[in-house]
């Protein structure tokens, strides 16, 4: 994270260079995130160390909080939106209201909404900047083979960032992916350059088409070296890769990609997995994610501020995260990821002082670095992941015996009881997709696997209050809301674009 720091007011330079085209073409500057006028285009792109300094910046508005809305703090605040949607992320009290409209399932039908907005604006506002390093990096003057590999490198960056908001913004506003068939329904509108014309949506296939090709891209320019784990290298856009073929029912491709991007990973200890989830750089298993360093803090807008246990605002004070109690019966003690649960709510460990509420089945799996410190690194890919994705497809693909080969290791690492697994066919899937549900929780994956599966939800028979949820306890796979509606905003200044059903 370093680079971010040096060169803090260049790298945010991206975000001025793309108004210039926003304002002009069609009014779209509420994507405008991050002004600055503190250096000349021209500068930006000047050197290859400046050029590596924009994907740092891009990097660093993955953890940041970009507008006044303390909730809305990059990828992290993101990740919370997709569990609160699912039924596993528990929020026992309303507390002081933050992320409550979204588990009621209001975010999504409301086009004027600041959280239908956010990710579209956030999302779109990456891929803009992407853009423009993809556009002038080639032209970025070079005088040695180690400035040539950094231009190299921020490029397949930029490529990398570019697949990775499309595929986010096309499950969280397009419908599902369906295996097998033409996927001409709507998705999203694909940019790739750093104008912003009016643009109709393209099909949910033809966004997976270039998320692909953006993929292999961003693959034939990075290597295994990086400066941090906050960027991209090849085994992240492997990794990816799985992610984006398991979604699209490419078993073949999620398993091997999967493979090949935990190789060099290994599955973190059970002294470590209780440790509070705050170690990116130390942590082995951790193969993508934020380390928010001290002086670029934003206190109650961090991760740790809504899903730690330990830090000391009125949210976590009032509304402790916990876990839906249906999962938490599902696993023994002796799984490791029981122990960060506590069905009393005490937390005896933590010592947490009496103005915290208690409230059975929280969670203390996130560990700010102090009870006034909310700063936790925030986990965007690990390779427990991999080890899931590549179980599933190989099941999928009917080659349980290789797929038990790769669940039985990953389930011995979390409970060193685990005899094997003896389940088979559908209840052998099953039993992967609860472990996915138990391992990820709270690293926002719910809402999306929900999608991807074509479940409905169901909070009926655990630990959800009615109240918190306002009676949203079952919502049909059919429904409507699992489309985000396009924001107003977007409707207003691209006149080609075509709004969700309601």
């Amino acid at each position: 994270m370093k680079n971010i720091k040096k060169y803090k007011k260049i790298a945010l330079l991206a975000c001025m260079i793309a108004l210039n085209g926003f304002t002009v073409s069609c009014s779209s500057d509420y994507l405008e995130t991050d002004p600055t006028t503190a250096v000349s285009e021209d500068a930006a792109y000047s050197s290859a160390s400046n050029l590596a300094a924009i994907i740092s910046g891009m990097h660093r508005n993955m953890y940041y909080r970009q507008n006044s809305n303390q909730g809305q703090n990059g990828q992290g605040g993101i990740m919370i939106m997709m569990d609160a949607l699912g039924e596993d992320l528990v929020f026992p009290s309303t507390g002081n209201g933050w992320y409550v409209s979204t588990v009621r399932w209001q975010d999504q039908v409301n086009e004027n909404a600041s959280n239908d907005l956010y990710p579209y604006q956030f999302y779109y506002a990456l891929i803009r900047n992407a853009n423009l390093v993809i556009k002038n990096g080639p032209n970025v003057p070079t005088v040695n083979s180690s400035e040539e590999t950094v231009v190299k490198q921020a490029i397949g960056e930029a490529y990398a960032f570019r697949a990775f908001c499309h595929y986010m913004l096309v499950q969280i506003y397009g419908k599902r992916y369906v295996p097998a068939t033409n996927n001409t329904q709507l998705g999203v509108p694909i940019r790739l350059t750093p104008d912003e014309v009016p643009m109709k949506r393209n099909t949910v296939e033809e966004v997976y088409t270039q998320i692909n090709n953006d993929l292999a891209e961003a693959l034939s320019r990075l290597s295994s070296t990086r400066t941090s784990k906050s960027h991209f290298n090849d085994k992240v856009v492997l990794g990816l890769r799985a992610r984006v073929a398991l979604t699209q029912g490419n078993y073949a491709l999620a398993a091997s990609s999967a493979k090949l991007a935990r190789n060099g990973f290994s599955l973190m200890s059970n002294a470590t997995y209780t440790s509070g989830f705050n170690n990116l750089e130390g942590n082995g298993e951790w193969m993508w994610g934020a380390t928010i360093i001290a002086d670029q803090t934003d206190y109650f807008g961090n991760f740790g501020a809504y899903m730690s246990r330990n830090y000391n605002s009125t949210n976590i004070r009032q509304a402790p995260k916990a876990m839906n109690s249906k999962l938490f019966a599902m696993f023994p003690s002796t799984d490791v990821r029981t122990k960060v649960v506590d069905p009393t709510g005490a937390h005896t460990s933590l010592s947490l002082p009496s103005t915290f509420s208690k409230f059975p089945y929280t969670s203390q799996k996130f560990l700010s670095a102090s009870v006034s410190d909310s700063r936790l690194d925030v986990p965007y890919m690990r390779a427990a992941e991999m080890y899931l994705i590549e179980a599933e497809a190989l099941a999928r693909s009917n080659d349980e015996i290789n797929s038990k080969i790769v669940f039985n290791q990953f389930m011995q690492n979390r409970n060193p009881s685990y005899a094997g697994a003896v389940t088979t066919g559908n209840a052998y899937i099953t039993e992967i997709l609860n472990n996915r549900r138990i391992e990820f929780w709270g690293e926002g994956f719910r809402f999306l696997d929900l999608k991807r599966l074509n479940q409905g939800l169901d909070r009926t028979g655990a630990n959800h209050s009615a109240v918190v949820v306002n009676n949203v306890l079952t919502v049909s796979n059919t429904d409507n809301r699992w489309q985000y509606l396009i924001p107003r905003t977007e409707i207003n200044a691209n006149p080609l674009i075509e709004q969700n059903p309601l």
